[in-house]
């Protein structure tokens, strides 16, 4: 089965013949990438659970038959669950990343939003909910990587890890207060590219000092010069929205600033809200190895929260926190699936009407949209 995206041209099929069959060879009746292929189509068509894989392709089984050769059939939902529970998620995630590789193969100046997400009903007894960090490519609008990681408070482990695996090369690279570490801007420096962190109570000493010198700011902006600003405004639904960033080159004034691989920068973001008359105004703060250009550094603090979108599309569009998956690997790899999924609908170069769900009830529909996808057409 082919798949032509990002005008390059792959085979899901040798993308996850890469993968180890984790069965016994002679308990082995569904060829592992057949079944693997199975599942992809399936989820593309509206299938969120292993049960409604098995349903929806025993419907399609002649139209999968002119794919895939299918000789035993389409496995049961048990199959796919203990299948997937087997399955190597570190294997399975590096097939995902080269086919990300071949399908997006250049980012060029995007930012790259990481960010976690708990599936949160997918859990059992005293093993916690899956948790996974992604890297969100915010242009495109498609996931490049993800790293598994126990519980929230390691994602400071696992942002490395995941940072390793990724071409970054000019891409600006954003993540909230929790991992503004010094080992993390390391590591996205290492890989060429630039960052935009948080900061918050964290790191405390840095946080003070970065208010400190926008209180004398604010006192007298003459004295605090060069620096750089930027506004804009947005109206709708009855709000007003205006967003201020002010941005600074003056890095000897923070709290230990030669601690911070590349710092160029610090900024001050001011997001004011009016609606119904009534006006708040949140601030957040943010240290980066840009220059302090007041425009780049809002642009990309304002791409991070495409990766608030992500974690919704996965809720509403492919019911992740109703994920019941808990054996072995199974939830691990269903969303690894469910990733590989939205990136063939957000790379599709025939744009269609319609978010995601809309998107895949056209697919579970229509053959011929469903090919193309697929890359079939």
């Amino acid at each position: 089965m082919e798949n032509v995206v990002g005008g390059g041209r792959l085979r899901l099929a040798e993308v996850f013949v890469s993968i180890e069959d984790p069965r016994q060879r002679s308990k082995v009746r569904h060829d592992l990438v057949e079944v693997l292929v199975v599942a992809v189509t399936g989820v593309l068509a509206g299938a969120d659970t292993f049960a409604e894989i098995e349903l929806w392709a025993r419907e399609k089984l002649d139209w999968l038959r002119r794919y895939l050769p299918l000789e035993h059939g389409i496995p049961s939902h048990d199959t796919f669950g203990r299948l997937f529970g087997l399955i190597d998620p570190v294997q399975f995630e590096s097939a995902f990343r080269r086919w990300m590789d071949g399908a997006l193969p250049a980012l060029g100046s995007q930012v790259v939003a990481i960010d976690g997400k708990t599936s949160r009903r997918s859990g059992k007894g005293e093993e916690p909910a899956l948790h996974l960090v992604s890297a969100f490519a915010a242009g495109a609008g498609v996931v490049l990587g993800q790293r598994k990681t126990e519980e929230k408070s390691n994602e400071i482990k696992a942002i490395p890890e995941l940072l390793a695996t990724l071409a970054l090369a000019g891409c600006t690279v954003t993540i909230d207060a929790m991992g503004t570490q010094t080992a993390i801007a390391g590591a996205i420096r290492e890989r060429g590219a630039d960052y935009v962190l948080t900061v918050k109570d964290n790191q405390p000493k840095l946080a003070e000092s970065i208010e400190d010198f926008f209180r004398c700011f604010e006192a007298n902006p003459a004295e605090h010069t060069p620096h750089t600003s930027s506004v804009t405004l947005e109206k709708g639904h009855g709000r007003i929205e205006t967003r201020r960033c002010y941005a600074f080159g003056q890095i000897d004034c923070l709290a230990n600033p030669r601690q911070w691989p590349g710092l160029a920068s610090f900024a001050v973001l001011e997001r004011e809200r009016i609606v119904g008359g009534k006006t708040s105004v949140e601030r957040h703060l943010c240290i980066s190895s840009l220059a302090p250009e007041a425009t780049l550094i809002a642009r990309a603090a304002r791409a991070h929260w495409s990766v608030e979108m992500l974690h919704w599309c996965m809720d509403v569009a492919f019911a992740d926190d109703q994920m019941r998956a808990r054996t072995g690997f199974a939830a691990h790899n269903l969303s690894t699936l469910k990733h590989i999924v939205l990136n063939l609908i957000r790379l599709d170069k025939v744009k269609r009407k319609g978010g995601l769900k809309a998107r895949r009830l056209i697919a579970a529909t229509s053959d011929l949209y469903r090919a193309q996808l697929l890359g079939l057409e």
